[in-house]
C-alpha cells in the first residue's frame, strides 16, 4: 500500500483508540528492567529454571516486529540497550490491553510486564500479562526500514537510522566512549578540562574560512570559531599551565567524507613541552585507547590492518617529497621546476603562489593518502605555520608535526610561538597574504601580542580532530557516519 493509504489506517486506530477512552500518550508508566539486563541476567536460564521465578518484569520500547496467530501473537520490543521477544495471549491479557494490542502497529511505543519463559524454540520471552500504549505511531516506518541504506535519508533522518540500524547506535555509543577515555587520559595526566568563547572578534587560531554572526545589543560582528588556540594559550598565560577543550569548531568550507563545517576538536597545552614531547603523549593516548577498545594495538580499517605499537615513523616534510612524491633534492629550493612538477602531477596552483606553498600542494595530492600507517610528519615550512616555533636547525622551518593515518591528518602540534615580536610580523605577513587574496590567512590580533608581551612560558599545544579519530575506532567511511546531524543542503519536503 502507498504511504497514504497506511497513515489512513493507523488513523482511523488512532480513532477507534480515542473512541475507547485509551490515551495515545501517558506518562506515568516506568519500566522496571532492560532488555538487556533480563538478557545477561537471565540468557543461559533453562525453562525449568525460569519457571520457577516469581518475580514480573517489564519493559518499554519501540514495537519492531508482529507475528500474529490468532488470538496469539509473538511480538519484538527494542529499548535503547536491545531487543526481548513478547508474548501476547487473548486469555491472558485483560479485554482493553488485548483491544489496545489489537489496534497497534510496528513502531509504536509500548510497555508490557509478565512472566519470563522460553519458547519451544528456546528463545526468552516475556509473557505479557500487562500491556500499555505509551506513544502511537501516526507515520509509519519507511518501506524496508529494517535494513534503511538510502544515505540521504539515514542522515538527514537520523531518528529513523537509529532505529532501523543497531551498527549505527553502536557507533555514537563508542563515540561516547572515546570521549569518555580521552578525558579520563587527559584528567590523568593533569590537565584542565576549560571551555572558551564560540562567538570571537576576530577568527584565529587556524588557516580557515569562517562563519560570521552579528551580535545586535552590542551591534558587533562575531565569528564562529575556527580554532580555540589563542584563548587557551591565553590562559596558559595565565597560569593554567596544562589545559584541554573538547568542542565544536566551525570552517566555512567544503563538504566531504572527511570534511564537515561543524566539527569537533580536542586542543590541548602544555607548559615547558616541546612538540617532541606531544608525540610521545600522542602515542600514549591512541595506544590507551587502543588498549581500552579493542584490547590491543592492532585493528582494521577499511579493510586495512593499522597497527598503532609505538614509536611510529616520524619523518620531515621535504623527505616525503623526496621519498614517496620522487621529486629531486634540488626541486625542493627551486619555484620554476616544483611549479612545473605540481602541474605536472595535477596540482590547483598559480605562478603568483610562493614556494612553500606550492611544495605543500604537492604534499596534499600525492603525499598525505599515501601514509597508511601512523606517520608524524615535521619541519613545516613558517610561511604556513605563522603560529609555530622557529626550528633551530632551519629558520625557514617549525617545530611541528601533523599526525597521518590512513591518509588522513588526525592531529596537528607544535612547539608554540611565544616571542611577541616574531609573532606580530607573522601576523602582519598574514595580513599581507588576506590583501593578495587568501580569505583563509589570520587576521592581527592585538590582544594575543599583548598576552605574549606578558611572557608565555614555553609551551607545545595539539588539536585533534574527534570526528576522524572516531572515524578510524568505529571503522566508518565517512565523517557523517560519526556525527549524529552532519549538515546537508536543506531539503524542500
Amino acid at each position: 500500500m502507498e504511504n497514504n493509504d497506511l497513515l489512513k489506517i493507523r488513523l482511523e486506530k488512532i480513532s477507534d483508540l480515542k473512541n475507547a477512552g485509551i490515551d495515545l500518550y501517558p506518562n506515568d508508566v516506568k519500566p522496571q528492567n532492560t532488555t538487556a539486563e533480563i538478557t545477561t541476567q537471565f540468557g543461559s536460564s533453562t525453562g525449568d529454571e525460569l519457571a520457577k521465578l516469581t518475580k514480573s518484569f517489564s519493559v518499554a520500547g519501540r514495537l519492531m516486529a508482529m507475528r500474529n496467530f490468532g488470538k496469539a501473537a509473538f511480538i519484538k520490543i527494542q529499548d535503547y540497550k536491545g531487543q526481548i521477544q513478547g508474548y501476547i495471549a487473548k486469555n491472558i491479557l485483560s479485554e482493553e490491553d488485548y483491544f489496545v494490542f489489537k489496534k497497534l502497529d510496528i513502531g509504536d511505543i509500548i510497555y508490557i510486564s509478565g512472566k519470563l519463559f522460553r519458547t519451544k524454540t528456546e528463545e526468552l520471552t516475556i509473557e505479557a500479562h500487562k500491556l500499555t500504549l505509551l506513544s502511537k505511531a501516526i507515520r509509519p516506518l519507511p518501506e524496508k526500514w529494517h535494513g534503511l541504506t538510502d544515505i540521504e535519508t539515514r542522515y538527514r533522518r537520523r531518528y529513523l537510522d537509529l532505529i532501523a540500524n543497531s551498527k549505527v547506535k553502536e557507533i555514537f555509543y563508542r563515540r561516547s566512549r572515546i570521549i569518555k577515555l580521552i578525558r579520563q587520559f587527559m584528567d590523568e595526566h593533569d590537565f584542565l578540562e576549560v571551555e572558551t568563547p564560540m562567538m570571537q572578534p576576530r577568527a584565529g587560531g587556524a588557516a580557515a574560512r569562517p562563519f560570521k554572526t552579528h551580535h545586535n545589543a552590542l551591534d558587533t560582528d562575531f565569528y564562529l570559531r575556527i580554532a580555540p588556540e589563542l584563548y587557551l594559550k591565553r590562559l596558559v598565560t595565565g597560569g593554567l599551565e596544562r589545559v584541554y577543550e573538547i568542542n565544536r569548531n566551525f570552517r566555512n568550507e567544503g563538504i566531504s567524507t572527511f570534511h564537515n563545517p561543524e566539527f569537533t576538536m580536542m586542543e590541548f597545552y602544555q607548559a615547558y613541552s616541546t612538540y617532541e614531547d606531544l608525540m610521545s603523549l600522542t602515542e600514549d593516548l591512541f595506544v590507551f585507547l587502543a588498549q581500552s577498545i579493542f584490547g590491543e594495538m592492532k585493528f582494521n580499517y577499511q579493510n586495512t590492518e593499522i597497527d598503532l605499537t609505538p614509536p611510529w615513523r616520524r619523518v620531515s616534510v621535504k623527505d616525503t617529497l623526496i621519498q614517496i612524491a620522487g621529486m629531486e633534492p634540488a626541486a625542493l629550493e627551486d619555484k620554476a621546476t616544483a611549479f612545473a612538477f605540481a602541474k605536472k602531477i595535477g596540482c590547483k596552483v598559480n605562478d603568483t603562489d610562493h614556494l612553500e606553498k606550492i611544495l605543500m600542494a604537492i604534499f596534499d595530492e600525492v603525499v598525505e593518502k599515501k601514509l597508511i600507517q601512523p606517520t608524524f610528519v615535521t619541519h613545516y615550512p613558517v610561511i604556513i605555520s605563522p603560529l609555530s616555533r622557529r626550528s633551530k636547525n632551519d629558520i625557514e622551518l617549525t617545530d611541528r608535526f601533523e599526525l597521518y593515518i590512513y591518509g588522513r591528518e588526525i592531529a596537528n602540534a607544535f612547539s608554540e610561538l611565544n616571542d611577541p615580536v616574531d609573532q606580530k610580523e607573522r601576523f602582519l605577513q598574514q595580513l599581507r597574504e588576506r590583501e593578495a587574496g587568501d580569505e583563509e590567512a589570520h587576521e592581527m590580533d592585538e590582544d594575543y601580542i599583548r598576552t605574549l608581551e606578558y611572557a608565555m612560558p614555553p609551551t607545545a599545544g595539539e588539536g585533534i580532530g574527534i570526528d576522524r579519530l572516531v572515524m578510524l575506532f568505529t571503522d566508518s567511511a565517512s565523517i557523517r557516519d560519526v556525527i549524529l546531524f552532519p549538515l546537508l543542503k536543506t531539503k524542500q519536503e
